[in-house]
């Protein structure tokens, strides 16, 4: 299976299970592994043939501004389950980065990584 990365797609957000997450939101990075076939687009040099990810991006971003979830367990599995409407994509690896969540001491970053497919 082919691979077809987005990194750092950014969106605001209001996801969180604290009202001031919900009411001020803040930052989220999503960073996404597409799993595919390449092969009949790159035979027929056709984006018709291939995940766009152009419109994938888009998507993810729309999904991270809309409605609030507590968990970005729950934004993350929301995001996998947009990649794979696309035709041909038949996994998707999801990582949200949520680097201003409400911890009490220094770090740099928080995230969750899920995979998931068709099957």
């Amino acid at each position: 299976m082919d691979r077809v990365a987005l990194r750092g797609l950014k969106a605001r957000g209001h996801h969180g299970v604290f009202p001031k997450e919900r009411e001020e939101g803040q930052t989220f990075i999503v960073d996404l592994v597409l799993g595919l076939d390449t092969r009949p687009a790159a035979a027929d040099d056709d984006l018709a043939k291939t995940a766009h990810y152009g419109i994938v991006a888009e998507e993810v971003v729309a999904v991270v501004e809309g409605e609030p979830v507590n968990l970005i367990e729950t934004l993350a599995e929301r995001i996998a389950q947009t990649c794979l409407k696309h035709e041909g994509v038949e996994e998707v690896e999801v990582t949200v980065h949520k680097p201003d969540a409400p911890i009490t001491v220094p770090f740099d970053d928080v995230t969750i990584t899920i995979t998931r497919s068709r099957v």
